[in-house]
C-alpha cells in the first residue's frame, strides 16, 4: 500500500465555518473504479460546481490535457511545492506523487463555490481530517472482475502498473466505511445520477442554507 502522506495541520483555516462557504466534495475509489468518468458527468450536469485540479508527477495518459485532468509536473518541482506548503495533502500513489492544490480549494470555498476533488483513499482520509465540513463519497466497483476488466480495457498501464493497481485494490476497498456515502458503480447513468443527487442533498441541508433562510424569515417579519 502506498504511504508517505504529507498533510497540513490547518483545520481552522480550511474548515467551512458558515453557510456562505462552499462545500468540498471528496470522491474516491480504487484505480479503475470509475470516479473520473462519474465526476465528468456530474460537472456537466450540476451548475455551480467546479473541479479541483490535482498536481501529479505521472505521465499524461492518452487524451489528458495539462490543466484539465491534472497539472503534470516533474518530481523536483512537486517536491519544491510540497516543501513550500502549497498542497492541502500529498501522497505517493502507485509510485507517483499526487497533491491537492491548497490555494484552489481555499479560493473556491471561501468564495462560496462548491468544489469536487478526485483523490485516492489515503488522500481522502487526509482531506477529511483537515476540512471538517467536507463530504466524502466512495465509488465501489460491482466486483473485482469488473474492476480488472475496466483497467485492462483502459489500456493505459503497463503490466507491472496493472498488477500494482489490482494488488492495492482490496486494501483500498476496506476504507469504504470511513466515507459519508457509497455508490456502487454498476451502471454509469445511475451512478452519475446518485452522485449528482448527493451534491443536491448536501446543498439543501439547513446548515448550508442558514444565511438564505434567515433572509427569507426577515422578509416575513416586515409584514
Amino acid at each position: 500500500m502506498s504511504s508517505d502522506i504529507k498533510t497540513l495541520e490547518t483545520k481552522e483555516e480550511v474548515a467551512p465555518g458558515n453557510s456562505a462557504r462552499g462545500t468540498l466534495f471528496v470522491v474516491s475509489s480504487p484505480s479503475g473504479g470509475g470516479k473520473g468518468t462519474l465526476i465528468r458527468r456530474v460537472l456537466q450536469a450540476v451548475p455551480d460546481l467546479c473541479y479541483s485540479i490535482s498536481y501529479t508527477t505521472r505521465t499524461p495518459r492518452s487524451g489528458e490535457v495539462d490543466g484539465r485532468e491534472y497539472r503534470f509536473v516533474t518530481r523536483s518541482d512537486f517536491e519544491l511545492m510540497m516543501d513550500a506548503g502549497e498542497f492541502l495533502e500529498s501522497a505517493i500513489v502507485h509510485g507517483n506523487l499526487y497533491g491537492t492544490s491548497r490555494k484552489q480549494v481555499l479560493e473556491e470555498t471561501c468564495a462560496g463555490r462548491d468544489i469536487i476533488l478526485e483523490v485516492d483513499v489515503q488522500g481522502a482520509a487526509s482531506v477529511r481530517k483537515l476540512v471538517m465540513d467536507s463530504v466524502s463519497v466512495f465509488i465501489l466497483p460491482p466486483s473485482f472482475d469488473v474492476l480488472r476488466r475496466r483497467l485492462i480495457a483502459r489500456g493505459t498501464d503497463s503490466p507491472e502498473e496493472l498488477e500494482i493497481r489490482l494488488r492495492n485494490a482490496p486494501e483500498e476497498l476496506k476504507e469504504y466505511s470511513t466515507f459519508d456515502y457509497v455508490i456502487i458503480n454498476d451502471d454509469l447513468d445511475r451512478a452519475a445520477a446518485l452522485l449528482a443527487a448527493i451534491v443536491a442533498a448536501e446543498r439543501s441541508k439547513l446548515k448550508r442554507q442558514e444565511q438564505v433562510v434567515q433572509e427569507v424569515i426577515r422578509s416575513f417579519e416586515r409584514l
